[in-house]
């Protein structure tokens, strides 16, 4: 352990250390390799506090990593294989210098993060509740949905950005803040327009993501040529993983089908390529269509003894 190191995260420069380190770890803990270059470059992250987001490094690789997503109290790990020892630095770094105080802070941890979780219960932290997101397994589950008549695929490279922003402001429920060619944000320094849609992804600070792989990404559109399902996709060959995210439709297409069958077309597309597995989400909706196993993590937060009893508060 003598040659580590660290820094504080900075944005143009160490995203790909990031990167791959998740690629590295993927099959050891933590989070899938986009789940933070997806909320890095989402409009919904709170950006203000990335520089309290910190690396550990062996050498030139990153070997540990603290950080937040949405909300920004909720904190996550990834911890290379062989550097355990650290586990107890990175729990106490994630306690005194993380966004929240102790009541709102949350520590994010996986099933396999066993250094962490053992550093986290001596750092005065408890396991609150457990997440549980659907995987569809490809070798043991299968995806057969057809494209409900009246609707067809657009090519996701030659697709029209505003029109895809169009998808996921309805599709994503932001009709209660207005039409969307006339919504501003509350802080006007995040005011977007469709100049800030590109490919399929809403962003404002790395336009596109380095990692993306649009052509991947799956766009239907209704007899009108209108965009009313939208399903992104994420492929990393190094860990044979298709990374699902986004997925939404327009409200007044749902219940068609259209999601399903979006699904079955990456199932098909992802599992020629090599792929096992596909990410999902929490919503029952991938159990009902054939998402055969679950990804865990657990919400640690904070106690403190409150009476010599051995009462506990939060």
């Amino acid at each position: 352990m003598q040659n580590i190191t660290t820094k504080q995260f900075q944005l143009l420069s160490d995203n790909q250390a990031v990167w791959n380190l998740l690629v590295k770890a993927y099959t050891e803990n933590g989070v899938e390799a986009p789940f933070f270059e997806y909320a890095l470059t989402s409009t919904w992250l709170d950006k203000r506090y990335l520089y309290l987001n910190k690396l550990w490094f062996d050498g030139d690789n990153a070997v540990g990593f603290v950080f937040y997503e949405a909300p920004c109290t909720d904190i996550y790990f990834c911890l290379h294989r062989g550097y355990e020892a650290l586990a107890d630095e990175m729990i106490a770094y994630a306690q005194k210098y993380m966004p929240g105080n102790d009541d709102e802070k949350t520590l994010i941890l996986h099933p396999n993060q066993t250094a962490l979780i053992k550093a986290a219960e001596k750092g005065g932290y408890r396991q609150e509740y457990v997440n549980e997101d659907y995987v569809i397994d490809f070798g043991t589950a299968v995806l057969n949905y057809p494209l409900p008549e009246g609707f067809h695929l657009i090519d996701p490279l030659h697709a029209d950005p505003v029109k895809v922003a169009v998808c996921m402001w309805k599709g994503f429920d932001h009709e209660d803040k207005g039409p969307f060619e006339n919504w501003k944000a509350k802080d006007p320094g995040t005011d977007w327009n469709p100049q800030k849609a590109y490919m399929g992804v809403i962003s404002d600070t790395m336009a596109p993501p380095p990692h993306a792989t649009y052509e991947y990404n799956v766009i239907i559109a209704d007899e009108k040529e209108d965009y009313v399902c939208f399903s992104g996709m994420w492929w990393i060959p190094e860990n044979k993983l298709a990374y699902m995210e986004p997925l939404c439709t327009v409200p007044e297409y749902r219940h068609r089908g259209l999601a399903a069958a979006a699904l079955t077309i990456h199932y098909r597309r992802m599992k020629e390529l090599g792929a096992e597995c596909m990410t999902g989400g929490g919503n029952d909706f991938y159990r009902k269509i054939g998402y055969n196993r679950k990804s865990l993590s657990y919400g640690w937060k904070k106690y403190e003894t409150k009476h010599e009893t051995g009462e506990k508060h939060q």
